[in-house]
């Protein structure tokens, strides 16, 4: 019973780690989350992806309702955008079924690193 409490507590405190990212950075949330849960609650790669996405959509809309409110969304930008997300997300979708999931690794580590590259170096 201790175990699972001490489960319990890591996954709230992963979630309010994720949270506190998407809020400040968009969907950030995920750079937090998908590590989090393969290396600390030991989910399958795969796994953690999917239950990634399933936390973020909540706190997607509680940020986006306090970005609605101070009138911060450009609304023709992210309603294209989502539209293109959606077409995305499920070509993504299916594309994960067939990769292992140590090239996953190695891409999301490669998405990473160019990316925290370019917004310490590249202004």
């Amino acid at each position: 019973m201790e175990e699972n409490k001490k489960t319990n507590i890591k996954k709230a405190i992963i979630g309010i780690l994720a949270g506190i990212i998407c809020g400040l950075f968009g969907t950030g949330g995920g750079m937090i989350l998908v590590p989090s849960f393969i290396y600390m609650l030991k989910i399958e790669t795969k796994k953690a992806r999917a239950t990634s996405l399933c936390c973020m959509l909540v706190m997607v809309i509680a940020s986006s309702f306090f970005y609605y409110k101070n009138n911060y969304i450009n609304w023709k930008a992210g309603i294209l955008c989502a539209l293109g997300g959606i077409a995305g997300g499920y070509i993504g979708a299916i594309i994960l079924k067939k990769i292992p999931d140590y090239i996953l690794k190695i891409l999301f580590t490669i998405f990473i690193i160019y990316y925290s590259y370019r917004m310490i170096f590249i202004l």
